[in-house]
Order: C-alpha cells, then structure tokens, then sequence
C-alpha cells in the first residue's frame, strides 16, 4: 500500500528530468526538488498582467520561488501591495511590501526571493487584510482539471490554509499558477489528491493562458489531523495559531501520529 501522496513523486521525477533535457531549467540548477525556474517565466508572468482579476487586485500574494520573480516586481511596478509567505513559512506569517517608497532599483530587488523579508513588514496572526489573487508555483499542473503537484513540502497549502482560517481569502480568491507549457500534464489522478491539495484556476505559460473552470475543493483551513509533528514543529506561526485555539476552546487541535 503506497502512502497517500506517493504517487506524486513520479510525476515530479519526471518533470524535474524533462526540464533539465530539454534546456529549459535556469538557476538555481539543477531543478530536482524545487519549484523549477524555466526559460520564458518573464513571459508567463506577462499573462498574468493580462487577467481582469490581476489588473483590479489591489493586495497580490506571490510565492517566493525564483520562476515567480517577474510577477513579484510588475506587482510592485503596477502599484500593488506585494505580500510574500517566507521560504518555508519558518519565519513570521507574510511580508508586505508596499511599492508607494520603493525606487525602481529597490523593486528590483525586493523581487528577488531573498530581497522581500528584508524590505517587508512582517505580519502577525493579528493583522487585518485581505489579499485579491494568489500566485503560486507548481512542478506540475493539469490545465483541463485545475489538479497541481508541487514540491511536496506542502508550504503552498499550509499559507493558502492559513490564509483561509483567518478568512483572509475565501473560495472564490483566484489561484493563478505560472508554468512552462513543458510542466502542463493530463495524468494527475484527481480522484487521489487529498483535502489540502491546492486546485489552481488560471494557469499561464509563456505562450497561454488556461482558465482551467476546475471542480476541485479548495482547501477550507487547515487540516491539523494530517499536519506531521516535525512540520508543525518547524512553523512558528502554527504553534501560535494551536496555543491560541487551545486558550479559547480548552483544548489544542490534535495532530497525526508521528
């Protein structure tokens, strides 16, 4: 019996292995067990300026991963706050950059993944916004489905699950994913992905713009019964989230066995 979830690690493996053939991978190199940078992500971020949804948003969440680089900065460019989930959700909740100050030279280095926790303003539990459209990264996406496979930390679902215990985003927040057409499939097992799996529904390519209509449920929270101890352990802001709930109802979520 496989674990639940396994069945991802081939099409990673594949993926990870085609991009590397096929000279589309960029630094940082080699590309296996990352969201993988790709010739043309300047492109893909691109269509993303196209999207009614991304032209009206005011607060724009993109991840930090390097492919993702170019939509950080026409985020900033276009006078959007820019909020990014750190590296691992290790430190703090989010950073929010706002552009109001920042010089061209500073948007572009506040792009880079390591440039935004130093220029952003960290934000608690506590805070109060709300974001318009989410941006995220994949290794691999099925364009008809809306089914996603990431890198298999599960960082993108924990910030897309906090976000939605705090009803900062809800179902109807748009998920856009920026991809290489390479990373598109057609053999993600929709009927195997689990609750906290991360459905997208715009997928943009250097070359296209799929809007996938899926059908798969978003997550709804977070799902502390199949959060692992080790990465409960490593996520500062979930140890605060569960010893508040615990101080409010009188007992704190269990997690899965270890």
């Amino acid at each position: 019996d496989e674990k639940p979830g396994a069945w991802k690690w081939g099409i990673r493996k594949r993926m990870w292995d085609l991009i590397e053939k096929k000279g589309i991978a960029l630094m940082p190199r080699p590309v296996h067990n990352t969201i993988p940078n790709f010739r043309g992500a300047g492109k893909a971020a691109d269509k993303v300026l196209l999207l009614p949804e991304y032209r009206g948003a005011q607060f724009v969440s993109v991840c930090p991963d390097a492919p993702q680089r170019q939509v950080r900065f026409i985020t900033l460019r276009h006078m959007k706050v820019l909020l990014v989930p750190p590296p691992g959700l290790k430190k703090g909740f989010y950073a929010v950059v706002s552009p109001t100050y920042l010089s061209f030279y500073k948007m572009r280095e506040t792009s880079a993944r390591i440039g935004t926790p130093l220029l952003g303003k960290e934000l608690g539990l506590e805070s109060d916004f709300r974001v318009d459209i989410l941006v995220i990264g994949s290794v691999a996406v099925d364009p008809g489905t809306g089914a996603r496979v990431g890198v298999g930390h599960g960082t993108e679902e924990l910030a897309y699950a906090l976000l939605r215990h705090k009803k900062i985003i809800d179902e109807s927040t748009l998920v856009v994913t920026t991809v290489h057409d390479k990373q598109l499939v057609n053999d993600i097992p929709v009927d195997k992905l689990l609750p906290y799996d991360l459905p997208v529904d715009i997928v943009c390519t250097p070359n296209y713009i799929y809007h996938t209509n899926t059908k798969i449920p978003k997550p709804t929270g977070i799902y502390w019964d199949v959060l692992l101890p080790d990465k409960y352990l490593r996520v500062n802001v979930l140890r605060e989230l569960r010893e508040k709930i615990g101080q409010e109802t009188g007992e704190k979520p269990k997690l899965a066995p270890t």
